[in-house]
């Protein structure tokens, strides 16, 4: 039942975000606009109504599908990506705010095997139903960037906008901690 709720909610808030074309107008949607955006790295052109979330955006016109729509309040983090290396809620953030900014989804993170976070994530299991994860990881990726080996009370504060209905947080913290060893390790090398 939770899932087919899910799904419908989904499918709402993808049809709220969309700007469908009025009869006889053709393919070009009323308000659309083209926007240049910098996305894992890749110039990329949209046409979409600038108002639309920068989730679905990404979810629906460029098919990079691991970040998450969760809640679309900006409450759950499960949509998190990096704009400019600081973590953003995709779900609420206008996607012609995003244009000129480096945008970073999971795919663009994750693209690197060594990634001492993703490494962790991995040789800690931190993932149970795996739902929230891409957005624990950029949440997560942001904290260790400006803190190289940070507390529990740094982790806690960072990661307290990313719900995990699973309950891992104990792994995450550990994968963290964990991460920031790794890294510390390449650099020293």
């Amino acid at each position: 039942m939770r899932v087919a709720c899910m799904d419908l909610l989904c499918a709402a808030r993808r049809s709220i975000a969309r700007v469908e074309p009025s009869a006889g107008q053709g393919p070009e949607k009323e308000h659309a606009v083209s926007l240049e955006l910098d996305v894992n790295g890749q110039r990329v052109a949209v046409d979409v109504d600038p108002t639309t979330p920068l989730l679905w955006v990404l979810r629906e016109a460029l098919h990079l599908t691991g970040t998450k729509y969760g809640c679309g309040a900006a409450q759950c983090g499960a949509c998190t990506v990096h704009l400019d290396g600081q973590a953003v809620r995709s779900c609420v953030y206008p996607v012609a705010a995003a244009a000129g900014k480096r945008v970073t989804t999971i795919e663009g993170l994750a693209s690197d095997a060594k990634n001492p976070l993703v490494e962790a994530w991995i040789e800690v299991d931190v993932p149970q139903c795996g739902y929230c994860q891409s957005g624990q990881i950029m949440s997560a990726s942001v904290l260790l960037a400006e803190t190289s080996k940070p507390t529990d009370a740094q982790i806690d504060a960072c990661m307290g906008g990313n719900v995990c209905r699973c309950a891992t947080y104990v792994r995450i913290r550990q994968a963290i901690h964990r991460a920031a060893e790794l890294g510390a390790r390449r650099e020293v090398r």
